[in-house]
């Protein structure tokens, strides 16, 4: 069985919520809840949450998610407070574990603005980029969302499709196309990455006129001065400081790796601000 075949085979069905418009907005936000995608607290403690921080500060490459320039730009407690102000809440400056809060109304907000720049990519008839490292839990979120850009005109692009390369350590890597959106695969299994290399060689060979994505994924596109919605967890603030920075606009902060007929809520939000 092809790698993307035995990938998609591995996913839940979709039910109901992905296919009419639920528009009830306190619905929305207990789906966000009840899958925690947002709430009290998630996946991602503090202590990790201060260690991904501190690396990125120290330049630790995997933190960067292929942008350059992140390192020494703010200290650890500013990007704290980034990561606070786009999740919802006030950071304790002397608290080091405990729980990080998301607040569902904010990552129902930051669906809508994504939504309401799609619709324009709609009416423009523009050419984007779908793509995810986070190939299992985001996967029904982007190939929902890319059904209805494509119903509406938009052109999903797939450039650098199944072109094998190696990397420094000798690792086969392929870009390979789930109903439209990126993943990097092995040629064995989708993968989680935050490498930005993949996006690097997609733009290389096609740049569009936007790319909505996570990881280093958008952190590439960004890199690349591509137009870039993306999708960041509290843990991976790479994204948060490149807005700091004026690079990027729109980043939805939630969990990113829940259960992916869990985020109905978000692609009901993202959908909700398309014409009929």
């Amino acid at each position: 069985m092809d790698v993307i075949e035995s990938h998609a085979a591995q996913l839940p069905a979709i039910d109901e919520r992905w296919t009419g418009r639920v528009r009830d907005r306190q619905e929305l936000i207990h789906g966000l809840l009840e899958g925690r995608i947002a709430g009290p607290s998630l996946s991602h403690p503090l202590d990790n949450v201060l260690r991904n921080i501190r690396l990125l500060c120290e330049g630790e490459p995997d933190k960067q998610f292929g942008m350059s320039g992140l390192p020494g730009l703010f200290t650890p407690t500013e990007v704290l407070g980034l990561v606070g102000r786009a999740a919802g809440f006030t950071p304790d400056p002397n608290a080091t574990a405990g729980p990080v809060p998301v607040d569902p109304e904010l990552v129902i907000e930051a669906c809508e603005a994504v939504g309401e720049r799609l619709a324009v990519a709609c009416a423009r008839g523009e050419r984007v980029i779908l793509a995810t490292g986070h190939p299992v839990g985001l996967a029904h979120l982007y190939t929902g969302v890319g059904r209805q850009l494509a119903a509406r005109g938009v052109e999903l692009l797939r450039p650098y499709e199944a072109v094998a390369w190696r990397d420094a350590d000798g690792h086969g890597w392929q870009v390979r196309y789930l109903e439209g959106v990126a993943l990097l695969t092995d040629r064995a299994s989708a993968r989680h990455t935050h490498r930005g290399d993949a996006m690097a060689r997609m733009l290389g060979e096609e740049r569009p006129d936007l790319v909505f994505a996570d990881h280093g994924f958008a952190g590439a596109a960004i890199e690349s001065g591509v137009e870039t919605l993306s999708i960041a967890d509290v843990n991976d603030p790479a994204l948060l400081v490149a807005r700091a920075q004026g690079r990027t606009e729109t980043v939805i902060v939630m969990d990113d790796n829940v259960q992916p007929d869990a985020y109905w809520p978000c692609y009901q939000a993202i959908v909700g601000r398309l014409a009929d």
